[in-house]
């Protein structure tokens, strides 16, 4: 199949050659930047950076046709979706970074993306690894002007690059473990810190998979920043899947996981190594196998954490002991699940473990229970367009719920406050 998905590239690179030739078109090769963006359903490549030789201030979108290639070592991409031409939304004079100029020896392309567009995407999924990222690579043409571009000199990756991707973390000499870092710009007093882990097709050595793959890199926007008024974000990457077990399947809480002991000493490292963080407003979060990973947490170390958010919780709740439930009943938690989740049932996860929190006595632990994950932005994916269910992450990166479990609003002092609200009001206060 990938000798196939190349032929047909090829194709459209002889193509290119063909029509250069009968049009005089330069033999020269120009660059680009692709820019890489993270979007509800994952990344895309929405964006591509034309270098010029010389300054120009007029263009037509339509004078471009642009094709791409999407290749992978590990296979599993149908020809589909592996080359073909991408649709131009508009163009624009930029800089090197994308940003419009009036005048400058740069072209942005913005291109058409969408959760049922695999073309545009830099990754691709595979059961037994994940995302990975593909070799991703433009062919450009203008008619007018007879120019092309084929010469990658790498990509943008706006939020993700504000990132520190070089963290590394060994723990007891045998287990070391990746994660991406944010710190607060123009820092003045101490800051808290949102710990978000990833689900459970962003495993490996790359950060950027688990920044991309569920949008985790938002937290470091500026919407969501100013909610703090400044937040450190630590993204860990678990080698594997958080939830796997010491026989190399999955665990839902019935046997110990591998990676919770060297994940708890990677966030206290951290918080050492880093002293402006506040300890009474640690905050930890994260999707299917990252929910499982952030309620095995507060179930081990209850009185680290200031607050905790769950989507799509994978923790099954027939193991949770009512010690448990007593452990956690007065740490601040809000949970996003969606009713029609086929991969981390309702039923059999988040539903009991709320009820029996409430019926314990818990009175700062919430519940956004939607009936569908949606494209929120009636846009990408059009009006009514739903997600899978299991995807109600969404909903929490964009800072979107507010109402609890009774459809009533959640309040901090009396004021209806979003998700991020909420938890950055939420402060560890040392016991009298």
């Amino acid at each position: 199949m990938r000798k196939f998905n190349s032929i047909l590239f090829l194709f459209f690179i002889l193509f290119s050659v063909a029509l250069s030739a009968q049009k005089n078109y330069p033999k020269s090769t120009g660059e680009y930047k692709q820019v890489v963006e993270g979007f509800d359903w994952g990344p895309a490549v929405n964006k591509v950076i034309l270098s010029m030789d010389d300054t120009t201030s007029r263009l037509n979108n339509v004078d471009f046709s642009v094709y791409v290639s999407r290749n992978s070592s590990e296979g599993g991409i149908s020809a589909d979706q592996s080359s073909g031409e991408r649709n131009i939304v508009t163009a624009y004079i930029s800089d090197d970074h994308a940003n419009k100029v009036v005048t400058g020896k740069y072209i942005t392309l913005v291109l058409t993306v969408a959760p049922n567009l695999p073309l545009s995407s830099p990754f691709q999924y595979s059961w037994k690894k994940g995302n990975q990222w593909v070799d991703y690579q433009f062919h450009i043409i203008n008619h007018k002007t007879l120019e092309v571009w084929n010469k990658s000199l790498g990509k943008i990756m706006p939020l993700v690059d504000q990132f520190d991707l070089k963290g590394k973390f060994t723990y007891n000499e045998k287990l070391t473990m990746s994660y991406a870092s944010f710190a607060p710009f123009n820092q003045k007093d101490k800051s808290p810190l949102i710990i978000w882990l990833h689900g459970g097709g962003e495993g490996g050595f790359d950060p950027t998979t688990a920044l991309l793959g569920n949008k985790a890199a938002n937290y470091a926007s500026e919407a969501i920043q100013s909610v703090f008024e400044g937040a450190y974000v630590l993204v860990p990457q678990s080698p594997t899947f958080w939830m796997q077990n010491s026989e190399g399947s999955y665990t839902t809480g019935k046997v110990n996981d591998v990676y919770n002991e060297a994940l708890m000493a990677l966030i206290k490292d951290y918080v050492k190594s880093n002293p402006k963080i506040d300890a009474s407003r640690i905050y930890v979060g994260g999707c299917s196998n990252g929910g499982y990973m952030s309620l095995k947490l507060i179930l081990l170390h209850p009185e680290y954490f200031a607050a905790a958010y769950i989507s799509s919780l994978a923790y099954s709740a027939e193991y949770i002991t009512d010690e448990d439930i007593q452990k956690i009943k007065n740490i601040p938690i809000w949970f996003v699940h969606s009713k029609d989740d086929e991969t981390t049932k309702p039923k059999e996860t988040v539903l009991p473990v709320y009820h029996r929190l409430i019926a314990a006595g818990a009175k700062n632990v919430h519940f956004s229970f939607y009936d569908h994950v949606i494209d929120i932005t009636n846009l990408y994916g059009g009006k009514g367009y739903e997600y899978p269910g299991h995807w109600s992450w969404v909903y929490v990166h964009q800072n979107l719920p507010r109402q609890d479990f009774n459809e009533s609003l959640v309040k901090v002092n009396g004021k209806p406050v979003t998700i991020m609200e909420w938890m950055s009001a939420q402060k560890i206060v040392p016991k009298k």
